[in-house]
């Protein structure tokens, strides 16, 4: 897409049916499904109550909180759970922690959409006859199809989605037209169906029946795509959403509706064990061609949550929470990523999700209890928006707030009888936010202990060196990257580099540094000439979203100057100079290491040492900056958070021997 923010149009509502609308519009293939095993006895209050919950789940949840509220929160375009922290963190340093916790549990409960989603598809083909014998859950065939599938989606992520994306959008306005077909199909024959959208019959079964308040877990696999659905808010804009979702929302229902009124319609005594209301209500004849059609909306909604995924993990690096890792840009589509390490990771979870669990049904009885967590730290968010960004009122903010931590709570502690099902997915969701919170906490800890000084105290101690012929030249043009937010200062460290150990001696000293701003595609810089020609400081405002590649970006501001006639970079040896050589140019770039030289607590000594270690399995500071190694030097520097100051030596005289004695030595 050309533009992150796309203005309201039929074009621009079919892309977003492809693209935002994948997740949440395939959970009809194991939704009700999920309910009727789950609940046991299938009679009416079972059918109309699960109904009722799921079409008021989608009102509340989805409608109410993501279509209506959380869609305002947008960044300059930009939805997410991090563009949401970035409206929201200078009001309070603690909301990182809802931010790393939402941001973890997204991703982690991620492995399972795939496999859960082309599971369900697949097992459609048990219903034709030809492979009724041949498909059945949880069977090596049915594995090797989704695994083979599933590693095909990771393998052609290298290569972007532009060819592939062009299609998405009337793929899934097929399948939204055939949900709602199928549903009203059914409807004709038993119209009162109609009734379930009646709050009381929801009520009534999470009272009445024996599972009662249980039965949520399941619900709320409807409302799954909602948190993913704001995450992509960038690719479509607010209102393509909101208009589309009417049309989304209305099919969803009407093929909930469908799969109620066959479930009625069938005789009392008929046994729904292993039965797919879904595929159910399908024409024999067009059995293949819908199951063919699931299995690519089933993939096109695993493609969305990859995409999502690398934009969260993109935006995490931007913003300090995750360590710097090699992303790639595989298309000139703009927003659309690529990082290796993510996708293989992902592709590893999905693939062990499918051997673990093997069938669909078994799947859901573990999904959607990290989902549950990703939407109340939204809500924490949510809160600081509505009340200090928007400015509402306190007493409608905090109305917005009981409902949604009430209806979110009730389905986390409906989804937390899953956690032992889930055991699975913890080692994996640990990971993620322990990364985080180390490479956050870490981060603070090392901004702490920079000791800025005046740059302008220096500049005699930098000229003196420049113009000092006895020091051999250590480059014509010296770049140092610098964290100074004011212009007017420099690190104690930096000019230690320059004067101490080996005297650093250039004709100009460059210092650059780099503001991220909370809007997503900023792309500036200014220049200030602290000394003309020898000491020139160059500041970039560059959004969450754009990766710093700093030798790229020096070069245009150097090419800048020189047309604008500020500076000259012609070589000034004697034997260059004539014939109008470049001069040459070196960045170096300080990198810190854990000092020996140092006596903390035990958790800054954990969090730290950790972060060291998750610190070389990352990206070097070099090639996270886009620096040709051929012009950069690395230099370690020790990191001295509490130096040992409790050593107490005591200064004795030096033995002496009389003459004449003598010292046997062995």
């Amino acid at each position: 897409m050309n533009s992150h923010v796309k203005q309201l149009s039929f074009a621009g509502m079919i892309v977003t049916l492809g693209i935002i609308f994948g997740d949440i519009g395939t959970s009809p293939l194991y939704v009700f499904q999920t309910l009727l095993v789950e609940g046991g006895k299938v009679d009416p209050a079972l059918v109309l109550g699960s109904i009722s919950c799921i079409f008021w789940t989608l009102t509340i949840q989805t409608t109410f909180k993501y279509i209506v509220i959380t869609l305002q929160a947008d960044n300059k375009g930009e939805g997410g759970i991090f563009s949401l922290y970035a409206l929201v963190r200078r009001y309070g340093k603690w909301l990182a922690i809802p931010a790393i916790i939402g941001a973890g549990t997204l991703l982690a409960d991620g492995i399972i959409t795939p496999p859960i989603s082309v599971t369900s598809a697949i097992e459609g083909l048990n219903l034709v006859p030809v492979f009724s014998n041949v498909i059945v859950p949880g069977n090596n065939l049915i594995l090797i199809v989704v695994i083979s599938i599933i590693i095909l989606l990771f393998f052609f992520q290298q290569f972007g989605t532009k060819v592939v994306g062009s299609a998405f959008g009337p793929v899934m306005l097929m399948w939204f037209l055939m949900l709602g077909i199928l549903g009203t199909m059914q409807i004709v024959h038993y119209p009162t169906i109609f009734k379930a959208l009646n709050p009381y019959y929801g009520a009534r079964l999470l009272m009445d029946h024996p599972k009662g308040f249980w039965l949520l877990g399941a619900v709320f696999l409807c409302t799954t795509g909602a948190e993913a659905l704001y995450s992509d808010l960038g690719h479509c804009g607010r209102k393509n959403i909101q208009v589309s979702w009417i049309f989304v929302k209305t099919t969803l229902i009407l093929n909930y509706l469908g799969q109620g009124a066959w479930v009625l319609s069938q005789g009392p005594s008929k046994d729904f064990t292993g039965v797919n209301p879904f595929f159910e209500i399908v024409p024999h004849q067009f059995l293949i061609p819908s199951i063919a059609l699931a299995t690519l909306a089933t993939i096109i909604a695993s493609q969305a949550l990859i995409s999502g995924s690398f934009t969260l993990i993109s935006e995490a690096v931007s913003m300090n929470f995750w360590p710097r890792i090699t992303i790639k840009y595989p298309s000139n589509i703009r927003g659309q990523i690529y990082i290796p390490s993510i996708n293989w990771i992902l592709c590893v979870g999905c693939i062990l999700v499918s051997l673990y669990f093997k069938t669909s049904a078994a799947m859901t009885a573990a999904y959607g209890f990290s989902i549950t967590i990703a939407m109340l730290s939204t809500t924490v968010l949510m809160y600081f928006f509505m009340r200090y960004v928007k400015h509402w009122p306190v007493w409608l903010v905090t109305i917005i707030l009981c409902v949604f931590l009430t209806v979110e709570f009730s389905f986390f502690v409906a989804n937390a009888v899953k956690i032992l099902k889930r055991l699975f997915f913890v080692g994996f969701e640990v990971g993620l936010i322990f990364t985080m919170y180390i490479w956050f906490k870490a981060r603070k800890i090392n901004n702490r202990f920079l000791n800025f000084i005046d740059i302008k105290e220096q500049l005699p101690l930098l000229n003196a060196l420049s113009a000092d012929t006895t020091v051999n030249k250590y480059a014509t043009h010296l770049i140092y990257l610098t964290k100074a937010n004011n212009g007017k200062q420099i690190e104690e460290k930096i000019i230690y580099s320059i004067m101490s150990r080996r005297p650093k001696r250039a004709d100009t000293y460059w210092f650059v540094h780099i503001e991220r701003t909370d809007e997503p595609y900023t792309m500036e810089y200014s220049v200030d000439q602290i000394e003309p020609g020898k000491v020139i400081r160059i500041e970039y405002r560059l959004g969450f979203r754009i990766q710093p590649r700093v030798n790229v970006l020096f070069r245009k501001v150097v090419e800048d100057m020189v047309k604008r006639k500020e500076i000259d970079i012609t070589s000034q040896y004697d034997s260059l100079k004539k014939y109008k050589v470049a001069a040459d140019f070196r960045f170096v770039i300080m990198e810190k290491f854990l000092s020996y030289n140092n006596l903390f607590s035990v958790s800054e000594a954990f969090i730290l040492n950790s972060y060291f270690a998750i610190k070389k399995l990352a990206q070097s500071e070099a090639k996270a900056f886009g620096l040709d190694t051929s012009e950069t030097r690395i230099e370690k520097i020790p990191l001295v958070v509490k130096p040992v100051s409790n050593i107490h030596l005591k200064r004795i005289e030096p033995v002496t021997f009389g003459v004449g004695s003598l010292v046997e030595v062995d």
